[in-house]
């Protein structure tokens, strides 16, 4: 009923009294605000234009601020014509209210629904413009996402549906929204979103109430300004009050009031209106009667065919009768078009409608037979109409379209219809202009496609560019969307001429040059005519429509369509703008499901779509689609739908009310459903799916980055870990200490050699792992194993703590550091005065012991005797820098003390040393101390017939300036130096530090004829822990791989010292043998950190030693095995809580939890988060794990003992961290590739690797299951923070639940496979449900085996790996996990399925699946390695494990004995095949070439090829398959073969190290990083990636290498730093595939230093480097050259590729660019 409301237009309300509230003042001020601006005639077009000033100018015309001025004060409608700028109003208006939004302060939105328009919002407006439509992924969006949306935007540009979903799901609230605009606002009508968004209504029976949807139930609603050319919601109008009731309903449902423009003149003005015209056609005088039989007959045979084939299998399940009634429907659907294209478009067009159909079947491979047998008949069906259409072409498929095509001729036989012909007059009719833009409007997407083809076969239409555009529907024929937007752009630029389209582009799109548009076939609506004839945007454009003659059908059409467009118009400009008529809205309420919490609601037709939503995301195969199911129960007047959900929900059956109808029915159970599943928590409070994270785990959601937490790329910058143990107060005791002893044993492998015992006292005491250990020390060409053990408490009073303190200080300063200390200028005895060189961090003593006595009672004792002799010697240093520093000059004062100038040997066998005399037989293996460099040596022996006086040869300091020793150590020059004089207070020796240009010693030897000693001299301590006897290649500075070095020196320089030299050989094992002890004193204290609370299991601190330390330390252990098994059991922990924890979640859900419970960002944050509480006494209060982590190897030159001061160069803290820890902070996180990894600062900090933190974390949870089982496991990841405990209760009632679950058994198949097994279930329920696929929800079943699979999937993992793990424990890790990926995988599943044939007791109700088994069955009894198998046989096997898991009651050992029969032979080293794209890269790796791909699409199936170049060959590999990998695995087997062919073939061990004769290039990425080089000297290459060649690039190169014809190479200029030659020469070969280059470097030694390098790069050294570089240039051949001598092999290699690189470009084969 009509209303009328002359008074008062409700509509008639400005912005300010939409924002009008009581309770907010801001909105007051923005009524104030907004007042100001209208009630100042502020909207004239000057005012609109200032509007508007801050972008391009814009002069509004004076329709659009008519209808602006209107649209402001009340809700408006605008109807105006296509083109007439109606977007440009909805800008003001965005404009002014958002304006007024702005000045108001409170948040509102604008929306406006149509996403074509973002473009213009954007470029228009100042406001942040968001854009949203399905592509990209909003579906899947939370209320976290839309928030952050709202908070970034003022204007947000959507499509309807959009919208509705976001109100519907309480995302959005138009209570925020200020402005709607609805662009094509006449569409709100039926069941298109503006209606539900504006109108619907819903019902709440069990509420009793009734409210209206979303707009209308709001008290200040948002103003709404709609769009339209056609205000008609129906096809036309029959009368003018048919008309009015049409603008009216849309007046209603929007809540607005329709306005246009009377003077119709300005707008005319402004919109050309194109010339409307008709063109006629004939009538098709050839009806193909006979030709139309015989396709009916064809399509009738093909389709007795598929029946019959249907009929003929009887064991074929829903899923293919699905199938098969589907490819029938194509059948008919493609002989429908046929006959369409046949009857409207003629012969050739109809020839060209079965080739677009034969392109567009699908390719039934990988399908079962009968579905390929069937598909093959609608090929066969679409071939044999081809041939006989062709019959009735002359020329069959090779007609021609040339310049000699006879319209009229063609049309005479019937190949063109009347239709098409004068359409293709109509183009001629264009002459060769080839500006013009023609839209060609069709109904139908064969239509399209078909004319498109035919018109760019007309060779008189060759100055046109012909395409088509149709809809994205889910039709074989539908354009993509970026195709569409694609050919949308191109007819919009003028690059298509001829754009052939359905009513998809009707609405919507602007193409302001388009300059005709035909219907060629009529439109069905008002609407369509109107929006159709405004894409004729130009001036003097045509519209033109073509009709048969004599067809009154279409005649009366077009004018019902005029008449009605006439009538909408009038009717429209007539209305009076002050009267409202309100015309009810005959919507039916809806019943709906609304959510209290959020307000979000589904009503009853939504609910089906939710539903099947929830169903797709459950878990899934390509053999079982999740959907519902419903089942009618049809009564006389009434009807109630049941319906059954897939296995895997969270309920199977729901019956639903009784209705009147069907549709009706089905709507009520599915929103019954979701009531259901929301108050189950299937649905979250939105309605959505739920995707809730278990409280009890915690999980990290990564960012899509390759640099995120937990990867390679990133690195982060972390402190280190104190070690308490080491630390001590006793240093500030004066009356004596008491200490822990631990005893050092020493055993040579070369019995004559001793080390001396020694005993190390530290204030803690020592974990009995820790304190007793044996340990291997490799020396040069021997072994000497070393133990540790306990001795109880000794205790040391005040004296002996001096001279134990004194003994360490001087032998630990005088081996590895300085005794002497300070500038040239001012010398200083380092032990002089009583500074303090002890920490009470590092607070420890290491004393000789006396050699033990069999008759002696105390089986160990401190020597001492030889601590006090070292007390003696560095008191008579003492005293003769106190001595020097007292004389001033001028003769040759002498202390008191001293007796003579010289004393007199009795006899010839006595040497004068600087404190002694020493019969010459007791000389031998004499410690001894240089008094004038500070450094301690050995004596070897006494160089008979020598003295100071002969002939000095230069190898004390490689210098050979001086005839003998006597002028050596008397005349060396140096540089400035004031005078500095050391006197022997015994001897009179002289030693002065002279003035500038003067003698360095200036020594005056006493008796220059003693003869001199040949002295052992290595003041370097060496790392003993790793053997390198066995290396290839020695380690700068390690033992055995230099020359023993010696020095000569005269006795009287030498002060003796009363130490066995065993006791100097022990000393320098203690660097290697304390480092390993303060290694595992540290794992110790992560143990007790870890198990302070939890003491009922041990775990060795050499495994959790072993668990901290990472690759980079080089040592013959490392964290990667045991991160393996801690990955392994991780995941099975998490899996077995998730499935105990949460019986009624679904695969699906367990396993993207568990995924993200065990990722390495989730594991990377429980390691930097895991605090652990120190004393702040010894350390600082809290440290995080990744502080235990060792990182980098052992450098036992920046080693130091208590006492010893570092001589090593700094390196300073420039982190700007006061602290040990280094806080969790972005401007600590890097990505480059310079920043070094592992290399700590003086303050303790240095760069880890972020996923090295996520491996150590799996490392510490494999260290305690391997000692302590998963109970142990679980303890540490409780300590982690990761809850995955097993309680035993929930087992109880997984075990309880299964053995009550109703069910009807198959107890022969269970008792088959039990047989099968071994085994007898006592729940036989978990063991049918184990063999049920979740295909047979077909049959009725309510369950499958998913859960179990998931929770097997975790069972067999560990249990392999374990099984791995303790069989192989010398392989490699990486061959460790290779064997694991070998041995965990569902192929290798499927084949013990097949194998224990277990197959055969698989429940399923798919019969792609039944064929594919049996396809796979026949290969594997074929050996055929060709089949894939169905994944569904690897599943089995998981979910027996899982059943085996549950009866067992969680027994992994009673599982492990059931299924290793099952699964052997388990994989060896021995047996270990690579997959072939692996195997290839290794392979390709070891021999130094270049592995290039091509991958491109060809239907369904992609083509790869990969290539080879060798030295003087191409080798190339193709493979197709469905997906890359598996294409790319086919072309790798092919190269395989080839390279096979050539003798080269793949080998595990040569894949991992290259010849040690050759030397090849590195990565570029690796190239002077350390974190990337092996220590030992040699740079290790990454794993090459494949080279990609852009897919299906028609125009790229089939051959990835640069021929001859293509012209040398160019690559950049060459970075001259270290490692840039190389780089560059990597590079061009990656680039160009040239085999890898090999170096041959030669080393030469010199005894005089050669300089090396000019300017600030100059360098000294004693060895050179030469290396020859050779290549092979394939169609060239090989070329050597030489780069210059260098003082390392590394620099050595940049001078060789520099050189090969000049080569190169002489000879014509390169260009290198130096432009930059």
């Amino acid at each position: 009923m009509d209303t009328a409301m002359p008074d008062h237009d409700p509509l008639k309300r400005s912005f300010g009294d939409m924002m009008v509230n009581n309770n907010s003042s801001s909105s007051c001020l923005a009524t104030d605000t907004f007042n100001c601006i209208t009630d100042q005639n502020d909207t004239t077009p000057q005012g609109l234009a200032s509007v508007l000033s801050n972008h391009k100018e814009f002069f509004p015309r004076g329709y659009q601020s008519k209808v602006f001025e209107v649209a402001v004060k009340r809700n408006t409608i605008a109807v105006l014509e296509t083109g007439a700028g109606k977007t440009m109003i909805a800008v003001m208006l965005i404009k002014q209210i958002g304006q007024a939004v702005f000045n108001s302060g409170v948040k509102r939105l604008i929306l406006f629904l149509a996403p074509t328009q973002y473009e213009v919002i954007k470029s228009q407006t100042n406001f942040r413009v968001g854009e949203y439509y399905g592509a990209k992924g909003i579906d899947e969006w939370s209320l976290k996402s839309w928030e952050k949306e709202i908070d970034e935007h003022d204007v947000l540009v959507m499509t309807p549906q959009i919208l509705l979903d976001a109100l519907r799901k309480a995302f959005l609230n138009l209570k925020m929204v200020s402005l709607l605009i609805l662009d094509e606002c006449h569409r709100s009508t039926g069941n298109h979103p503006y209606k539900k968004i504006m109108k619907s209504k819903i019902n709440f029976d069990s509420y009793d109430c009734l409210v209206k949807d979303f707009y209308h139930k709001m008290e200040n609603k948002p103003k709404v300004f709609g769009m339209t050319a056609s205000p008609v919601v129906r096809k036309g109008v029959s009368s003018a009050m048919d008309c009015e009731d049409q603008l009216a309903e849309l007046e209603s449902v929007l809540d607005s009031q329709i306005y246009t423009i009377e003077d119709r003149a300005e707008v005319h003005v402004y919109v050309p209106s194109a010339k409307e015209s008709c063109r006629f056609y004939d009538k098709a005088w050839c009806s193909y009667v006979e030709l139309k039989d015989k396709i009916e007959a064809s399509w009738s045979k093909f389709d007795a065919s598929m029946l019959a084939l249907q009929g003929s299998t009887q064991s074929c399940y829903k899923d293919m009768d699905d199938k098969l009634k589907a490819t029938r429907k194509q059948l008919s659907k493609d002989h429908a078009k046929i006959l369409n294209c046949l009857e409207d478009l003629g012969l050739i067009c109809a020839y060209e409608a079965i080739k677009v159909c034969l392109e567009n079947a699908g390719n039934p491979t990988g399908e079962c037979k009968l579905y390929q047998e069937i598909s093959l008949q609608c090929r066969y069906f679409l071939e044999d109409v081809l041939h006989i259409i062709g019959e009735s072409l002359l020329h069959g498929d090779n007609f021609s379209l040339d310049h000699g095509f006879d319209c009229s001729a063609a049309l005479g036989f019937g190949y063109i219809s009347p239709k098409l012909h004068e359409l293709l007059q109509l183009f001629l009719s264009f002459g060769e202009a080839r500006e013009v833009l023609c839209l060609i409007f069709v109904e139908r997407i064969i239509t399209a496609k078909v004319v498109e083809r035919f018109m760019k076969k007309v060779e008189v239409l060759a100055h046109f560019t012909v395409s088509y555009l149709t809809g994205t529907n889910a039709s074989a024929d539908a354009l993509a969307p970026k195709m569409q937007m694609e050919t949308l752009e191109s007819f919009r630029s003028g690059k298509v001429n001829l754009l052939f389209a359905t009513d998809v582009v009707e609405e919507g799109i602007h193409v302001p040059n388009c300059s005709c548009v035909i219907r060629f076939d009529l439109p069905k609506t008002v609407r369509s005519y109107v929006q159709s004839r405004g894409r004729a945007r130009q001036y003097n454009s045509h519209f033109i429509t073509m009709l048969e003659r004599g067809n009154t059908k279409q005649r009366d059409q077009l004018f019902e369509i005029i008449r009605s467009e006439w009538s909408m118009t009038d009717t429209a400009i007539n209305r009076d703008p002050n009267v409202w008529n309100l015309k009810a809205c005959a919507s039916e309420a809806a019943k709906a499901y609304v959510v209290d919490v959020t307000g979000a609601s589904v009503t009853a037709d939504s609910s089906v779509s939710l539903i099947h939503r929830y169903c797709q995301l459950l878990p899934g195969d390509r053999y079982y689609t999740p959907k519902p199911t419903f089942q009618f129960e049809v009564f006389e007047q009434s009807c109630r739908c049941a319906m059954k959900l897939p296995p895997n929900a969270a309920f199977q059956t729901l019956v639903g009310p009784t209705c009147r109808n069907q549709q009706l029915a089905k709507q009520l159970v599915c929103l019954e459903a979701c009531k259901k599943l929301h108050q189950m928590g299937a649905l979250d409070d939105h309605l959505l799916p739920s995707v809730e994270e278990p409280s009890e785990i915690a999980v990290v959601k990564s960012k899509s980055t390759s640099a995120g937490a937990g990867t390679t790329k990133r690195k982060e910058l972390h402190g280190t870990t104190c070690i308490h143990a080491l630390s001590g107060s006793w240093g500030e005791k004066l009356d004596g200490a008491t200490f822990h002893a631990y005893k050092f044993d020493f055993s040579c492998s070369i019995v004559s050699e001793i080390y001396s015992g020694f005993i190390l006292l530290i204030e803690s005491k020592l974990d009995d792992d820790v304190g007793n250990i044996e340990l291997d020390l490799y020396l040069v060409a021997k072994i000497v194993k070393s133990s540790i053990s306990s001795c109880g408490v000794v205790h040391l009073d005040a004296a002996q703590m001096t001279k134990a303190k004194r003994f360490q200080e001087f032998f630990f300063n005088g081996l590895f550091g300085k005794l002497f200390t300070g500038s040239k200028s001012s010398r200083d005895f380092l032990l002089q005065k009583e500074t303090s060189l002890w920490s009470p961090s590092n607070m420890y003593l290491l004393l000789p012991l006396e050699p033990w006595s069999i008759s002696s009672n105390d089986w160990w004792k401190i020597d001492w005797k030889g601590i006090e002799a070292c007390s003696s010697v560095v008191e008579y240093l003492k005293s003769s820098f106190w001595h020097a520093r007292s004389y001033s000059g001028g003769g040759n004062p002498l202390p008191d003390n001293v007796q003579s100038s010289t004393i007199e040997c009795n006899g010839r066998n006595l040497i004068h040393f600087a404190n002694a005399l020493v019969n010459v037989e007791n000389i031998k293996d004499m410690v001894v101390l240089a008094i004038h460099t500070g450094r301690i040596y050995s004596i070897v022996k006494v160089v008979n017939d020598s003295s100071a006086e002969s002939a000095f040869e230069g190898n004390a300091d490689n210098v050979t300036e001086f005839s003998t020793y006597t002028e050596y150590f008397n005349k060396r020059l140096v540089g400035p130096a004031e005078g500095l004089m050391f006197i022997s207070p015994r001897y009179h020796l002289q030693f002065p530090y002279l003035t500038s240009a003067a003698l360095r010693y200036g020594i005056v030897l006493m008796h220059p004829g003693q003869p001199l000693l040949r002295l052992k001299q290595s003041h370097n301590p060496h790392n003993h822990l790793v053997n390198f006897n066995d290396e290839g290649d020695s380690k700068d500075g390690m033992v055995g791989r230099k020359q023993q070095q010696h020095v000569h020196m005269p006795p009287e320089l030498l002060i003796k010292i009363d130490v066995p030299i065993s006791v100097v050989k022990s000393i320098y094992l203690m660097p290697s043998l304390m480092h390993r002890l303060e290694c595992l004193m540290l794992a110790s204290q992560l143990r007790q950190e870890i198990d302070c609370h939890a003491p009922d299991f041990y775990i060795p601190s050499s495994l959790i030693l072993e668990a901290i330390t990472t690759l980079r330390c080089c040592e013959n252990f490392s964290m990667e095995r045991l991160e393996l098994l801690g990955d392994s059991v991780l995941k099975y922990a998490v899996s077995c809580h998730l499935f105990l924890k949460y019986p009624n979640k679904h695969e699906g859900q367990l396993s993207s939890w568990r995924s993200g419970a065990v990722c390495n960002s989730t594991l990377h944050k429980l390691g930097t988060d895991c605090k652990v509480q120190v004393s702040e006494t010894k350390c600082s209060a809290f440290l995080t794990c990744q502080g235990y982590i060792l990182d980098s190897p052992f450098d036992p030159r920046r080693w130091t003992a208590p006492g010893q001061k570092s001589v090593r160069t700094p390196v300073p803290c420039k982190c700007g961290v006061d602290t040990l820890e280094v806080p969790l902070d972005r401007k600590f996180q890097t990505e480059s590739a310079i920043v070094k990894v592992g290399k700590p600062c003086d303050s303790g900090h240095r760069w880890i690797g972020s996923k090295t933190i996520s491996d150590c974390v799996e490392s510490v949870i494999g260290a305690y299951y391997v000692s302590g089982g998963l109970i142990a496991a679980i303890h540490v990841m409780k300590w982690f923070g990761i809850n995955a405990e097993l309680d035993p209760s929930l087992i109880s009632e997984a075990i309880t639940s299964a053995f009550l679950r109703s069910y009807i058994p198959k107890e022969d198949e269970i008792k088959s496979l039990e047989s099968k097994l071994g085994y007898t279930f006592g729940v036989k329920f978990v063991l049918q449900e184990a063999m049920t696929h979740a295909s047979m929800q077909e049959q009725g079943v309510t369950y499958c085996y998913q859960r179990l699979e998931f929770l097997g999937d975790s069972v067999l993992d560990l249990l392999i790996t374990w099984h791995l793990y303790q069989s192989h424990t010398d392989v490699d890790p990486g061959e460790l996990t290779d064997l694991r990926s070998a041995s965990v995988n569902n192929d290798n599943f499927a084949q013990v399925a097949v194998k224990q044939n277990l197959y055969t007791h698989l429940l399923h109700c798919s019969t792609l699946l039944q064929s594919q088994i049996r396809e796979y069955v026949n290969s594997f009894h074929e050996s055929d390695q060709g089949t894939k198998a169905p994944k569904a046989l690897g599943d089995l096997i998981e979910s027996i494990a899982g059943a085996l898991l549950i009866d067992t009651k969680f027994n992994l050992d009673g599982v492990w004995r059931i299924f290793k029969p099952l699964l052997s032979p388990i994989v060896t080293p021995e047996k270990l095949e690579l997959p072939p794209l692996r195997e290839l890269v290794e392979l390709c790796d070891s021999i130094g070439v270049f592995v290039k791909e091509k991958c491109t699409k060809k239907a369904e199936m992609v083509h790869a090829q990969l290539w080879v170049q060798l030295d003087n060959e191409l080798l190339s590999g193709e493979g197709y398959e469905k997906n890359r990998k598996a294409a790319k695995g086919k072309a790798a087997s092919c190269l395989l073969k080839k390279l096979q062919k050539r003798g080269i073939v793949y080998s595990r061990g040569g894949s991992k190290r290259r010849k040690q004769d050759t030397d090849p290039v590195v990565d570029s990425s690796s190239l002077g990083f350390l974190e990337n080089e092996d220590f030992s000297g040699k740079t290790k290459p990454k794993k090459q990636k494949i080279e990609n060649q852009v897919p299906g690039d028609s125009n790229a190169d089939c051959s990835p290498a640069i021929s001859p014809s293509h012209g040398p190479p160019v690559i950049e200029s060459i970075n001259k730093k270290k490692g840039g030659p190389r780089t560059s020469l990597y590079d061009l070969c990656k680039k160009v595939q040239w085999t890898m280059p090999t170096f041959d470097t030669t080393e030469t030694k010199s005894r005089t230093a050669i300089e090396f390098g000019e300017g600030p790069h100059k360098r000294k050294g004693f060895n050179s480097y030469v290396s020859k570089i050779t290549m092979n240039i394939p169609s060239y051949g090989v070329v050597e050259c030489a780069g210059e001598a260098s003082a390392d092999k590394k620099t050595s290699y940049d001078s060789a590729a520099l050189a090969m690189l000049n080569e190169l470009e002489k000879r014509g084969q390169l260009i290198i660019n130096e432009s930059k």
